[in-house]
């Protein structure tokens, strides 16, 4: 019996759909005619729409809101520049290793543009004055790739892969 009104619905549907001066969509979709339920789409717990994948993103979100993830970047930053090495997970070391290279290719610039584009970022100003007098002479033969990401041991706690990012 389900499957002869499941039949006649599209038969009628179908046959609305062609017939002159009517629309193509007549507003009744086969699946509320046949009265099966219908799983709903899955959802997350946090909002109601449907999670995307995050195809060719580059962006790496590090599970943070835009202001905060900025504001780690720039913390990581500086602190690589101030010490040379420092030991973070390996999605930081990842993330951060950008912002270092382009702060150094500012260093290496030198020009009073590059200087206030570096201050911008880096916390401590006399960070970046040591940073402009040191950058040319060390990196002068490097077109790029001025810092290394070593991968060391998980951390104890949580099991998260954590890696030592340095300047070459």
């Amino acid at each position: 019996m389900k499957v002869t009104a499941i039949l006649c619905s599209v038969l009628v549907a179908g046959a609305s759909a062609f017939a002159p001066g009517a629309t193509s969509f007549t507003g009744t979709h086969i699946s509320t005619v046949s009265q099966t339920p219908i799983a709903a789409p899955r959802t997350s717990s946090r909002t109601s729409e449907l999670n995307m994948m995050r195809h060719r993103k580059k962006v790496a979100k590090l599970g943070k809101p835009a202001d905060q993830r900025k504001a780690l970047l720039r913390a990581l930053t500086t602190e690589i520049i101030r010490h040379g090495r420092i030991k973070t997970t390996l999605v930081r070391a990842k993330a951060v290793r950008k912002h270092v290279d382009h702060m150094i290719q500012l260093g290496k610039r030198g020009d009073l543009h590059a200087r206030r584009q570096a201050l911008g970022w880096i916390y401590d100003k006399d960070l970046v004055h040591s940073l402009f007098e040191a950058a040319p002479e060390r990196y002068s033969d490097r077109e790029g790739g001025y810092t290394r990401v070593l991968r060391t041991m998980p951390r104890q706690g949580d099991n998260a892969k954590m890696a030592v990012i340095e300047l070459v």
